[in-house]
């Protein structure tokens, strides 16, 4: 298997490989500390790697960790984009950035959330008007997120859960439970009550890299929704926007998009890419979440709401604790050659797509 030595097991061994590989590939880094700790005490960053010239006007630029425990998988794509010698690719005059590790904290401690159980893809909205609602989720709270954690707990809570999907529909339970919420700080997919340190980190990152570009095609790799290995090309976009017509043009019919209901996705507000455009707004900005199946989606479901009681009630040095974190990682990162190689080769004909969209 090509793709295998690529991937790395956690988020310290994830950094040095990301690291090793840019500067095999003769990028410059940049670190930006994250004032935590990880499980280990040990520092934690965001680090974004830059190939091309700094006045570059067309830029492919890459995410991984957005989610944080998802970014096993945007981490093997980074460094191994950069390792195999494919960013050599690069056409003159153009800039490859890979921000490796956005949400570093939620990489470190296998949690989906950052350090202040914020869904940073929830977090990007106008906290000066008031914030959004979410009827659904209020109506669930009690049952995704109860005090306790057992067999019994997880039967009882399943059944309300299914009796709301029987009542509104499963597109009206996936709304519910994953658009994002912004009451229930406890809960899950929690969008925020202001800015987290990721997303003042990631303005901060686009405001000094992006501000001269003129066309940028954005990858932001994402795990746990889909059929297993396959990489979902989503593209977040109003139905009538330029950048949908450019997704069309660039990947042809092989990309969905929530707005239009044809996507695994829900159709969420606060979204990273919105940053994006806030920090270059002269540039036309083509995005795409690459987001790669893991395990059924109710697992996926589960285990979250299994890490979200661990943090709040239970003990992550008990034997519960260790296999809910090991359920967590198997929810959003196969750590298994044939994933490995599916997301590798989707992503690679991905970014080739990107970089023949950007010429053109």
């Amino acid at each position: 298997m090509v793709a295998a030595p690529y991937f790395s097991s956690n988020y310290y061994q994830a950094r040095r490989h990301f690291a090793e590989a840019a500067a095999k590939a003769n990028a410059s880094i940049t670190s930006y500390q994250h004032p935590d700790a990880g499980p280990d005490g040990e520092s934690l960053s965001t680090d974004v790697a830059w190939l091309g010239p700094e006045d570059a006007e067309r830029i492919l630029l890459t995410m991984s960790g957005t989610h944080g425990a998802e970014g096993f998988c945007g981490n093997g794509v980074q460094t191994g984009w950069f390792d195999s010698g494919l960013a050599a690719e690069l056409p003159p005059g153009f800039a490859y950035v890979a921000i490796h590790a956005i949400n570093p904290h939620g990489f470190a401690w296998l949690r989906r959330v950052t350090e202040d159980n914020v869904d940073l893809n929830r977090n990007f909205i106008d906290f000066s008007t008031p914030l959004p609602t979410n009827d659904g989720y209020d109506e669930l709270a009690e049952a995704l997120c109860p005090a306790t954690w057992d067999d019994a707990t997880i039967a009882a809570t399943r059944e309300i859960i299914y009796a709301y999907a029987d009542a509104h529909g499963a597109d009206a339970l996936q709304a519910a439970v994953s658009a994002g919420q912004y009451n229930h700080p406890d809960g899950i997919f929690f969008g925020g009550t202001a800015a987290t340190w990721s997303h003042r980190t990631l303005k901060e990152i686009f405001f000094r890299h992006l501000s001269q570009a003129k066309a940028i095609a954005v990858i932001d790799y994402h795990t746990g929704l889909g059929p297993r290995g396959h990489g979902e090309r989503i593209c977040p976009a109003e139905p009538n926007a330029p950048s949908l017509a450019r997704v069309q043009d660039w990947y042809g019919d092989d990309h969905t998009c929530p707005a239009l209901g044809t996507s695994s996705s829900a159709d969420i507000q606060g979204y990273n890419m919105i940053g994006m455009q806030q920090a270059a707004p002269q540039a036309a900005i083509t995005p795409l979440a690459l987001e790669y199946g893991t395990l059924p989606m109710e697992e996926v479901k589960l285990a979250l709401r299994a890490d979200n009681w661990l943090h709040l009630h239970g003990d992550l040095g008990s034997a519960k604790g260790r296999a809910i974190k090991a359920q967590v990682r198997e929810a959003f990162y196969q750590d298994a050659d044939d994933w490995k190689e599916m997301v590798w080769e989707r992503a690679v004909e991905t970014q080739r797509l990107a970089l023949a969209g950007l010429a053109g």
